[in-house]
């Protein structure tokens, strides 16, 4: 284990949570390779900005980051079972670290968020370390939101048509018909009469006014098949605040089946919608172009001369072609058009994929291909293993 440095400007017992505190009245500062690791409850009643170095949050104890001034961290790393409560913020500058232990947020509300400013990113987010509640950008354009609830992550992908100065984002799983975090309903019965059916198990909130694309992804607790036996009728919906009922938000991809899978909306402003979730299509043929499946696919990418690249024969019947890859949350990872049997686990998009020089991670991707010779679109599986 690393050994770190304990900055302390004073600590007294006060009642919080029946812990000691860390206190900070002006006095602090985190130099380059500097460290410092929080196990208690941490109260900034002066600005702390312009850090470099880590501050941790470590132990198995619950702590609370409270106070008068946002916190603003250069790295940040999450050790903690017991998890962070946000109830002023934190701002991050250059990178997250996600361990074990959620950050967590109200949910009524979205004035405490763990916010990522300018380039800032973050790495190994999973179930077992997120964002419970509010995740901001700033000065970002494209951005994964990791945010979930106290079992999963349930991630949102945003990309805008211009930088944000500010934009957040959230995960409930909520019924919109009766939310616990909201004081107003959101029914599923308003809508119009081309869309058939509303998800009651889930829902995002985004907030933000630029012009953007997001992407969202079901699984298993979705419960995708109560909205319809078809994928492809499977649609992003937005609850319009000034109509006051829920918006077909058009489809431009989708991949999956009714396990798992994704959709990514046309461009939308996001402060026209209260929330986000999934709904399907009475009519399927708003969706113009015919999906069928092609088989599922193992790539292994290591040299020995089997797998070891994406091979689709039946693209032989079609030469103008484009092949579409993404991950199972919906972030395209690779493109090309008239493909040439090349895609051996690396990106080739200049996008938000974390760590692309190393290759993607091992996992389940969802692909689409379009054969314009043939006027038909095609997806499926491929399992990367390395």
């Amino acid at each position: 284990m690393k050994k770190l440095l304990y900055i302390f400007t004073f600590v007294c017992t006060i009642a919080v949570q029946a812990q000691t505190a860390l206190y900070n009245n002006g006095n602090m500062q985190i130099h380059s390779q500097g460290q410092i690791g929080f196990h208690t409850n941490f109260i900034n009643n002066a600005p702390l900005d312009g850090n470099l170095g880590l501050a941790g949050f470590y132990g198995t104890n619950g702590i609370l980051v409270s106070g008068a001034f946002v916190p603003q961290f250069h790295d940040i790393e999450i050790i903690n079972d017991g998890g962070v409560v946000l109830s002023l913020g934190i701002d991050n500058t250059n990178n997250t670290n996600f361990v074990s232990g959620d950050f967590r947020t109200s949910k009524s509300v979205s004035t405490a968020y763990l916010n990522f400013i300018n380039n800032a990113s973050y790495v190994g987010a999973t179930d077992f370390s997120k964002v419970d509640g509010y995740v901001g950008i700033s000065n970002q354009q494209n951005f994964i939101f990791p945010v979930g609830d106290a079992n999963e992550l349930r991630p949102l992908i945003l990309s805008s048509t211009d930088v944000n100065a500010l934009a957040k984002c959230a995960y409930f799983r909520e019924n919109p018909d009766a939310p616990t975090s909201f004081n107003t309903t959101f029914s599923t019965t308003s809508k119009p009469a081309t869309i058939k059916t509303i998800s009651t198990n889930e829902f995002w909130r985004l907030e933000g006014n630029i012009n953007s694309t997001v992407s969202i992804s079901w699984n298993a607790q979705s419960n995708i098949d109560l909205l319809s036996e078809n994928i492809e009728d499977i649609i992003p919906v937005g609850w319009n605040k000034t109509s006051n009922q829920w918006e077909n938000l058009d489809v431009t991809s989708s991949g999956g089946d009714l396990t798992q899978g994704f959709v990514t909306s046309d461009t939308f402003n996001p402060d026209n919608y209260e929330i986000i979730t999934f709904g399907s299509i009475e009519d399927r043929e708003t969706l113009s172009v015919d999906v069928l499946t092609l088989e599922n696919y193992l790539i292994t990418p290591n040299g020995d001369g089997n797998n070891d690249t994406l091979v689709i024969p039946e693209l032989e019947l079609s030469p103008n072609n484009t092949i579409s890859i993404y991950d199972r949350y919906g972030l395209k990872v690779f493109e090309e058009v008239n493909y040439t049997n090349n895609f051996n686990g690396f990106s080739n998009q200049n996008n938000i994929v974390f760590d692309k020089e190393k290759g993607l991670p091992v996992g389940v991707y969802f692909y689409i291909v379009t054969m314009d010779d043939i006027q038909m679109e095609f997806q499926g599986f491929m399992y990367l293993a390395r």
